[in-house]
């Protein structure tokens, strides 16, 4: 048996007619990608499968004997509040279906309605209960400040406050079928995060990932979809495309934004309809993987120029991870300098070398335009020409020289100018009273914050600034 599109949610099937219940069973796995289906017979057993099971969505039969259906959808709302029932029926009755919704049922369905139509209606009460469990499991996550699986996060070396808090968004999202878009500049740890989302899927697959950028939309739907023997010239073997590579897994498409408008609309449609045509293939597949995307462009952008397309965009950012540069997380550099440092170490077999505080503050004062990357490069390429107990500076100047980062070289030595050369220099207290300024307004007033921020004690602002207005400035 495939993979559900929807392997952590539970679908109980309620009807006292076999062979309606496994119509709809069929219908459900073939045309709406959804295999965790349990089926019930029997009214009186529907509340110790309720007991017993992780169930998220009920069908209900209206017109059952020992157990009514709007007898159980009362029961069920009142001690299961959190599932979702959709009502069905033999009966189009108006009256009916308004006393089931009036009970709180998600919706209701007659049985001689269009069975696409029912399989689109459970989709819809599927994601909408997924989109409530996300809601309610990222609500628990802030407000207690927790990670439930610490483990998974593992492979990323940060203190950071705003990457604790993507991990915890992450948690939230990461069981569900929905894509998630990871954006961030190039070289943060993009692949890092899909690994993450991978994990905490749950899914016993692979992770598959695919670079798109630069490739034709031919190579694209090759690529992805595969092929049939004869599908094209030199296509004399059939070839399974990523997709399928990546069934019961992740499907990671690295570098999205460069994706052609063509292929775009191939994408799309992947999304929405779940399936797929190998080339030369007139049968669909459906897709078992959960797809992932990444890009170091802005989308909302591309779309507003016209490159990219406004509903691929908007089907793509329903679950969205942002992945903050280096620069943002200064107290991460010297996190992972260690950590790269070490790891050149074992990799080159040399000792881990200790190096000069200086190189913490040159590290510091640099933008890392190529981010975590460039500063893995940076540590490997010192490690790699280290000779003596302590490391030196040298290898990481040159780096930062090289990418237009550092000093002219004709001042190596000396910072970067602040102040316009051809104006005379403050005095320290003048200086002084412009980062007074900067850090009140900073602090929107607040001067506990800014005295923190100055590295002095309240009173000590407090007195400064009562300077500052008896000299009348």
């Amino acid at each position: 048996m495939s993979q559900s599109l929807y392997p952590a949610f539970g679908l109980l099937l309620v009807d006292d007619e076999p062979a309606f219940l496994r119509s709809l069973s069929i219908a459900l796995e073939r045309s709406g990608g959804i295999n965790h289906i349990h089926r019930c017979q029997d009214s009186r057993e529907v509340m110790g499968i309720l007991a017993r099971e992780e169930i998220g969505l009920v069908t209900l039969d209206l017109t059952m004997p020992h157990v009514s259906g709007e007898q159980l959808l009362a029961r069920i709302v009142e001690e299961y509040p959190d599932v979702g029932v959709i009502v069905v029926s033999g009966l189009n009755q108006v009256e009916t279906a308004v006393n089931c919704i009036k009970l709180g049922a998600f919706d209701y369905f007659v049985k001689t309605d269009e069975e696409s139509r029912m399989v689109e209606g459970i989709r819809r009460a599927i994601r909408l209960q997924e989109l409530r469990q996300e809601n309610q499991a990222l609500r628990n996550r802030f407000l207690n400040d927790t990670l439930e699986n610490p483990e998974a996060f593992a492979h990323i070396v940060t203190a950071d406050k705003g990457m604790r808090s993507v991990f915890q968004y992450l948690e939230s999202v990461a069981r569900t079928q929905q894509p998630i878009l990871i954006t961030g500049e190039s070289g943060v740890g993009k692949e890092l995060i899909a690994r993450a989302a991978h994990t905490l899927s749950g899914r016993q697959g692979p992770l598959v990932c695919v670079n798109v950028a630069g490739l034709d939309d031919n190579v694209f739907a090759d690529t992805l979809f595969g092929h049939q023997r004869g599908a094209f010239t030199g296509a004399e073997q059939p070839r399974a495309g990523m997709i399928e590579q990546a069934a019961g897994g992740t499907l990671l498409l690295d570098e999205i934004g460069d994706l052609s408008l063509a292929s775009q609309v191939k994408l799309l449609r992947l999304l929405q309809e779940g399936e797929y045509y190998p080339l030369g293939s007139d049968r669909p597949k459906r897709i078992q993987a959960r797809v992932v995307v990444a890009t170091h462009r802005d989308l909302g952008e591309k779309q507003q120029e016209g490159s990219f397309r406004k509903d691929l965009y908007y089907r793509l950012r329903t679950h969205q991870v942002h992945i903050p540069p280096l620069r943002q997380r200064k107290q991460d550099i010297a996190l992972l300098l260690d950590h790269f440092l070490a790891e050149a170490a074992e990799e080159l077999g040399k000792s881990k070398p200790s190096y000069p505080p200086e190189l913490a503050v040159l590290l510091g004062n640099y933008a890392f335009p190529g981010n975590v990357r460039e500063l893995r490069a940076m540590a490997f390429d010192a490690m790699s020409q280290h000779r003596s107990r302590t490391l030196s500076m040298e290898a990481f100047k040159r780096a930062i020289d090289q990418a237009g980062g550092g000093d002219p070289p004709s001042s190596h030595h000396r910072q970067r100018a602040v102040f316009a050369p051809d104006e005379p220099l403050p005095t320290l207290d003048e200086v002084a009273d412009l980062l007074v300024e900067e850090a009140l307004q900073r602090a929107e007033g607040n001067q506990s914050m800014a005295s923190r921020w100055l590295g002095i004690s309240q009173p000590a602002l407090s007195k400064r600034l009562k300077k500052r207005r008896n000299e009348g400035l």
